[in-house]
């Protein structure tokens, strides 16, 4: 077997020119294929990991019927020791609680319907970086009836900071619920719908607002290793039963999902033809090497070498082809993907406004994850074995007169 390496590695650089060519049919495929499933990853990636920090978190806690009927007497009275046993458990890094309701905001002659969130502001901002949305004002401190504004619901109203608004609605059992609130600061955020109507108040603000007291209608659970959800939210089910509802995200985004599943099975079907296309460019290299050594093949056996040994050494320069190409392919594409892993290409026209109604930011960055380049390396590696199945085929079953006259 050694001496059958050696005789496949001296082949390969016989015919310098013919090696590079097949390597570097194999180089392009590797390199096109990592670069196209990084940036498929790396955005699904991103736009999940910002529409969970924005809204749900990846996994929620609701009193049981909550999510089919959002009204505030949908609400569950919070307790410390549900706090401690949520963050006892593992892979949960960190809880929000937030007080969720509608409300109606009036400032002179302007009203609009709003979405009011009720939150603790240091666990918000530690999660979400919500004070980074601000465009102008200050976050929160120790003040009451101080409210946060998105920026076109503040166009809307024709109020700034330090200005203040009216919040009418119906409170916990139907209590009216009204109040003043100064305004301290506006936020931006990246999709229309929150940029139109939210309004963020500190916790204990909504639930005195809405009558509420130590109630909330969720709390957002954010976790350490988001690929063992599933495992995270069966714990948290045996743990707390049937007193509460709990939903992962993506029982809660389905539209999220759907848009990301169709376009994951877009992505795949061009992944599928650029496979295609290396695959044909591959096979064609493959045989172009073939004809070239019909006469060194009948030489080889008619002096004695059995076509079985023959095929065994043209399958190992298959082998040394396929590893070299494929390592310099992965060697040449990373500081690619880590470039726009670090710098994000991003969107402009309808690509950005379709991120954007989803809560993601409009930009496509790359994945770095060391399994995009294991699996798009053997899915190239096996395509160059199946490439390999003609010569090994034809060495076990050419006519060695024919070869000679090139036939």
């Amino acid at each position: 077997m050694k001496e059958h390496i050696q005789l496949a590695w001296r082949n390969l650089w016989r015919n310098k020119r013919r090696t590079i060519l097949t390597i570097s049919s194999v180089f392009f495929a590797v390199f096109l294929a990592l670069l196209m499933r990084s940036m498929q990853v790396g955005t699904y990636g991103s736009m999940i990991n910002t529409v969970i920090k924005n809204t749900t978190g990846y996994i929620q806690i609701h009193a049981p019927g909550y999510w089919d009927d959002k009204t505030i007497n949908n609400t569950f009275e919070n307790s410390e020791e549900l706090d401690e046993t949520l963050l006892s458990t593992d892979n949960i890094t960190s809880i929000i609680p937030r007080l969720e309701s509608f409300a109606l905001a009036s400032s002179g002659d302007q009203t609009k319907g709003v979405a009011v969130i009720g939150t603790h502001p240091g666990i918000e901002n530690k999660t979400t970086a919500l004070e980074k949305k601000l465009i102008r004002g200050r976050y929160f401190n120790e003040g009451k009836d101080e409210i946060l504004l998105a920026e076109n619901l503040a166009k809307y109203l024709k109020v700034d900071t330090g200005d203040s608004i009216v919040l009418l609605s119906q409170g916990y059992h139907g209590v009216t619920a009204a109040g003043e609130f100064r305004v301290i600061g506006i936020l931006h955020f990246t999709a229309p719908d929150m940029n139109n109507q939210l309004v963020y108040m500190r916790l204990e603000d909504a639930q005195y607002f809405y009558a509420a007291p130590n109630r909330l209608t969720s709390l957002s659970i954010m976790l350490d290793e988001p690929d063992n959800l599933a495992k995270t939210a069966n714990t948290l089910i045996s743990l707390l039963g049937n007193d509460y509802e709990i939903m992962t995200w993506k029982q809660m985004l389905k539209e999220l999902m759907q848009g990301i599943q169709s376009d994951n099975i877009s992505g795949l079907f061009m992944l599928g033809i650029l496979y295609m296309v290396v695959a044909f460019g591959i096979f064609g290299t493959m045989l172009m090497m073939t004809m070239e050594r019909k006469r060194e093949f009948a030489l080889l056996v008619s002096v004695g070498m059995q076509r079985f040994k023959l095929s065994r050494i043209l399958f190992l320069e298959t082998i040394f082809i396929a590893i070299i190409a494929i390592i310099t392919g992965v060697i040449a594409s990373i500081p690619l993907i880590w470039h726009f892993f670090k710098h994000p290409i991003r969107l402009t026209g309808e690509a950005a406004k379709a991120m954007t109604e989803f809560n993601a930011e409009p930009v496509m960055p790359f994945a770095f994850e060391w399994n995009i380049f294991l699996n798009q390396s053997i899915v190239v590696l096996i395509l160059t074995f199946l490439a390999v199945i003609y010569p090994i085929v034809y060495v076990l079953r050419f006519n060695i007169l024919k070869a000679f006259k090139g036939k």
